[in-house]
């Protein structure tokens, strides 16, 4: 009876002893599959951006379908601050008369709510904005310019049909007449579709750099640069921490009237081309199709190239290929050849 119970004895103990293994085994068994999977699980893959913005290069999860608008922006001392400038993806500055530039502020990746002071038309920014596919946006022309638009120049809408309707365009009070005309943005593709042009457009887009290429980027380093329109100096420099430049009319730095916002950009295209006054009131013809030389300034970087006009785009260009742009806003100075870029200092 002893040897029964002793037998019996040693059986439970094995079989506890058995199960014991095997729940260590087991558990064991489901840690190691536990660090396993923890080793083994890959990280997650950030998805690239289904679209980009064909000015900006910038990321964007729907098709950018809307239409350029470019507007005509009063750069005279009495019309600063601007407004609107700041949302704009790439900006023209050439001489109009005299030696006051206006800009030409193309607008696709951001709608401002106004923008302003808003100008007279010249053939060389409405050529501009026809090559871009963009609707021209401006206010009042000489005759024979209107006559120009109505034949067909530009896709445009001009401001002084609409002259403080409250709708499309508006006076501010605290600006004297040319410097108080602002347009009102929304209202510009309603007006459009009511004139018959299209409001959706699918535009050919610039080209950008990668990240990659961003960091492999090399020239020579340029924290400043400064050059004139007659006795006014317009300059840009860079903010190394941020990696933008900002941009100043002398020591005035171009900012958005209502808060100050600085104009930030990514791209600085300097191009020199011919310019000619063709009347008595000092209108000029700028020649945009021949090419010539140029600065591009990205990163604090400055190269020196070539611009071409390539299918109604003013690209910078070395050996004969296009020179991407860092994503973001573009700012293009066009600059009589006399002085040209000798007339541009650089400080590293």
């Amino acid at each position: 009876m002893k040897k029964r119970y002793l037998l019996s004895f040693i059986v439970l103990i094995l079989l506890f002893t058995a199960c014991s293994k095997k729940d260590v085994e087991e558990s064991s068994q489901e840690l190691d599959q536990d660090e396993i999977e923890e080793v083994i699980e890959p990280e997650p893959e950030e998805e690239e951006p289904a679209f980009t913005y064909p000015l900006t290069g910038e990321a964007t999860d729907e098709a950018s379908l809307n239409r350029i608008i470019s507007v005509m922006v009063n750069n005279h001392p009495a019309a600063r601050p601007q407004t609107g400038l700041s949302q704009a993806d790439i900006v023209y500055e050439i001489l109009a008369e005299g030696q006051t530039t206006r800009f030409l502020a193309m607008f696709h990746s951001e709608k401002p709510e106004i923008v302003g002071p808003v100008r007279s038309a010249r053939p060389y920014y409405f050529k501009i904005a026809d090559d871009y596919d963009a609707l021209y946006v401006y206010h009042g022309a000489a005759n024979f310019i209107e006559d120009m638009l109505k034949a067909g120049a530009a896709d445009h809408l001009n401001g002084s049909y609409y002259d403080n309707d409250g709708h499309l365009f508006k006076r501010e009070s605290f600006r004297k007449a040319p410097h108080n005309s602002y347009l009102i943005f929304d209202s510009v593709a309603e007006v459009a579709q009511g004139k018959g042009y299209e409001v959706e457009f699918e535009h050919t887009p610039h080209t950008f750099l990668s990240e990659e290429e961003i960091e492999q980027l090399s020239g020579d380093r340029a924290t400043e640069v400064i050059f004139y329109y007659g006795k006014e100096d317009v300059r840009y420099r860079y903010d190394h921490v941020a990696g933008i430049y900002t941009r100043y009319n002398g020591d005035e730095q171009t900012v958005e009237l209502n808060d100050q916002t600085p104009i930030q950009l990514s791209n600085i295209f300097i191009i020199e081309t011919d310019h000619k006054i063709v009347d008595d009131e000092g209108r000029r013809e700028i020649d945009l199709e021949t090419g010539g030389n140029a600065y591009l300034l990205q990163k604090g970087l400055i190269h020196k190239l070539e611009w071409q006009n390539v299918d109604g785009y003013l690209l910078p260009m070395k050996d004969g290929q296009v020179v991407p742009y860092v994503p973001g806003k573009t700012w293009v100075n066009v600059i009589p050849t006399s002085p040209g870029l000798e007339g541009v200092s650089v400080t590293e």
